[in-house]
């Protein structure tokens, strides 16, 4: 037999689980609804936080449990579903539900827990009140036109109350909002059970080692590994590794299974925790043999609509290779790098959203994220305790109404934006800038010698976007007098900022304030960011690429994290060439060291071993982090040139930029298809699902349309209106 205190191995639970479902919830009422599709529904962001605790919490470190540090919430354990129908003859309906609950016609309650119900002809409300301590409380109705939809309502107050007509009335406040839902419409298949799909994998390579032996898998990969022809009584040691190094350092790889075994005949058997690896190391000991090992890889189902393709091969690597990080790192939610944290870290996911745009736009995974990350008020802390993480959160909401035109998510979201917000407002020192309090962590970047102390102009300047982001917000959701205040608060902010940190004899911001008095320390983050923010003046712009973007005196940033965006503030002032050359030596360095996903940090001064090296333990680096793959993002916005001007590429711009390549060809997904560009030194194609478009380009000479016309304006400058399902063919002398 096999200890099940020091190993976890799959069952046939879920099969027998599904069987009493069937009987339970009986497939024939779910054949014979040949209705709209009804789907799961429950209390907004309550999946998303059971999932993301749940996930997070399966993080290991050499077989020791490691939960998050910051604080968790719970969803909502008693919640209410209502609508109302107005019928023209009675329905049968189909009740699905997880959790205790009572279901309600007009106020009046059925005996037990019915699975099938009928509605009478007439304008009735149905509700079902719903309680589950261990899972989310959730509901599928399905009838033939009473469905459960994006349409219901839910609560998770109870202050209903009968009045003396004996019907349902709502005169004690309670709110009602919107549900939840993640489009999981198979009745038998119920939110708790949710999971990513996984296929079949085999190692490509096995080298005998000690007594057992290692499997190579041939790249980073993710999943549930899988023991062939185990036998033996004793102990089977599993010791991962992204790097080969890493798996036969059996004192030091950051993940293992160590096994007892007694087993008579021989068993294959899966893995129940998913772990990152390239390298498996497996030592029996006593009479244990096992025939070798393959894996079911998992992964998240989304479709790559995004594309990029160009002359340059080692540029094409890159991209593939920034694609399969960032798939790996894409699952329930947008996590941080799939071998040590696993966890849902806002500043990374933060750059998550923008690749996703680029390649999946997803946005489910967006919104799910974004849900997760956030939790429950009150707020007590800063998302994942860290300042700088919060600010990300404010951002990446607009970001995916720009790039989605989800405006019911963001007047949705809208109370829990204003509540953390809250929270930040209140954290302001005496001049109303932002420094560190206790509980706070103020991160930036991982760099050697990076000064937290004072008031940092880069929180500053987040701070600044964020409330920037607010006023946006609060204007969808129509509270006009906070998106007043926010837009004053901003403004006042950004003149503080310039009229405290810019210094005229450095060219730039410093870094920050102590007791008052600013710094002379210069570093890169709130430049960088204040170009892109386009919160400099164009002589503001170039003193600041050239003393600081372009400076080697001022500290080099060594991390993907960073370098994601000292790439975007020089790629829009127009660098795509130094960029092209920073990315073939950045992330075709990796390559040339043989990384087949893309890293946590790279420092092209360390040799050997040393790149495997972070936190102070040998092997502490993540080899395929999501922040690794921001070339996805550089590409697609800054070389393809395509962007949303408007929400949900209602209008856009598509200015390519061929920065040194001859050609270049991609697609960019939008909300309802893909914009595709072809790009060479003579000619320009490009085609819209989507919206209304302008292409802006340079030529020396007048340029030929076929059809449209371009018009210049400005010198040796071209814009051509987009028109949706229009191709059009470009010639022009670059």
């Amino acid at each position: 037999m096999i200890n099940y205190t020091t190993s976890y191995f799959k069952t046939g639970f879920y099969k027998l689980a599904a069987m009493f479902l069937l009987l339970m919830m009986g497939m024939a009422d779910v054949q014979a609804q040949q209705g709209t599709k009804a789907e799961w529904i429950w209390y907004p962001g309550d999946l998303d936080i059971w999932v993301s605790n749940k996930m997070q919490n399966r993080r290991t470190e050499r077989g020791a449990f490691l939960p998050p540090f910051w604080k968790m919430d719970s969803h909502y354990v008693l919640v209410e579903f209502h609508k109302e129908f107005n019928l023209t003859k009675a329905e049968e309906v189909n009740l699905y539900v997880e959790g205790q609950f009572n279901v309600k016609i007009d106020g009046h309650a059925f005996s037990g827990y019915p699975k099938k119900i009928t509605v009478p002809a007439g304008k009735h409300k149905l509700s079902l009140k719903v309680y589950g301590q261990d899972k989310v409380p959730a509901i599928l109705v399905q009838g033939k036109t009473i469905v459960s939809d994006e349409s219901w309502l839910t609560t998770f107050e109870d202050k209903e109350w009968i009045d003396e007509s004996g019907k349902a009335s709502d005169k004690s406040g309670t709110t009602y909002v919107s549900v939840g839902s993640w489009n999981l419409t198979d009745p038998l298949s119920p939110p708790s059970q949710f999971k990513l799909a996984t296929k079949p994998m085999a190692a490509v390579k096995t080298d005998k080692v000690d007594k057992g032996f290692v499997a190579d898998f041939g790249k980073e990969t993710f999943g549930f590994l899988k023991l062939q022809g185990l036998k033996g009584k004793g102990k089977l040691n599993i010791y991962y590794g992204e790097s080969r190094e890493e798996a036969l350092s059996a004192d030091k790889c950051e993940t293992l299974d160590l096994l007892e075994i007694d087993l008579k005949s021989k068993r294959d058997s899966v893995i129940e925790l998913s772990k990152a690896f390239r390298y498996v190391n497996c030592q029996p000991e006593g009479d244990v043999s096992l025939d070798g090992v393959s894996m079911l890889y998992e992964y998240a189902p989304v479709t790559e609509k995004g594309s990029f393709h160009c002359s340059d091969e080692q540029i094409n690597k890159i991209y593939d290779i920034s694609k399969y990080t960032f798939h790996l790192n894409t699952r329930e939610f947008f996590i941080d790098g799939i071998k040590r944290d696993r966890w849902v870290w806002s500043g990374d996911a933060y750059q998550s959203y923008l690749m996703n745009y680029y390649s999946f736009n997803e946005s489910p995974i967006v919104k799910r994220t974004l849900l997760a990350q956030r939790g429950k008020d009150p707020v007590t802390a800063h998302i994942n305790t860290i300042m700088d993480y919060s600010f990300y959160w404010f951002l990446g909401i607009y970001d995916y109404y720009q790039y989605s035109g989800d405006q019911k998510f963001v007047q949705d979201i809208y109370p829990r934006m204003k509540s953390l917000m809250d929270y930040v407002l209140n954290r302001r020192n005496k001049d109303g800038l932002l420094e560190w309090m206790p509980g706070d962590w103020i991160f930036i970047d991982w760099a050697d010698k990076l000064s937290k102390d004072g008031e940092v102009s880069f929180e500053q300047l987040l701070f600044c976007r964020s409330l920037e982001t607010m006023a946006l917000c609060a204007d969808m959701a129509k509270d006009t007098e906070a998106a007043a205040n926010y837009k004053k608060l901003a403004a006042d902010l950004k003149a503080k900022i310039f009229k405290l940190y810019w210094d005229e004899s450095k060219h730039a911001l410093v870094h920050s304030r102590i007791d008052g008095k600013p710094t002379d320390d210069v570093t890169r983050y709130a430049n960088m960011f204040g170009i892109f923010f386009d919160y400099f003046t164009p002589s503001q712009k170039q003193d600041v690429k050239q003393h600081v973007l372009m400076n080697d005196n001022v500290k080099k940033i060594t991390t993907p994290y960073m370098r994601f965006y000292e790439l975007e503030a020089l790629c829009a002032m127009g660098e795509q060439s130094y960029v092209l050359k920073q990315m073939k030596d950045y992330w075709g360095g990796m390559l040339d060291l043989g990384a087949t996903s893309f890293w946590e940090e790279y420092n092209p001064d360390k040799k050997g071993v040393e790149h495997l090296a972070m936190y102070g333990r040998p092997f502490g680096k993540s080899l395929c982090h999501a922040w690794g793959a921001s070339p996805i993002y550089l590409l697609g916005k800054y070389y393809l040139g395509i962007k949303p001007l408007s929400a949900g590429y209602e209008t856009y711009v598509v200015e390519p930029s061929l920065g040194g390549l001859e050609w270049m060809e991609g697609k960019v997904p939008t909300p309802t298809g893909e914009i595709s560009l072809y790009c060479s030194k003579k000619e320009i194609k490009v085609k819209s699902d989507e919206g209304s478009g302008v292409l802006r380009f340079k030529s020396i000479s007048k340029p030929v349309v076929k059809g449209g016309k371009a018009v210049e304006v400005g010198k040796r400058t071209y814009e051509l209106k987009l028109e949706k399902g229009v191709s059009y063919v470009v010639s022009y002398k670059k």
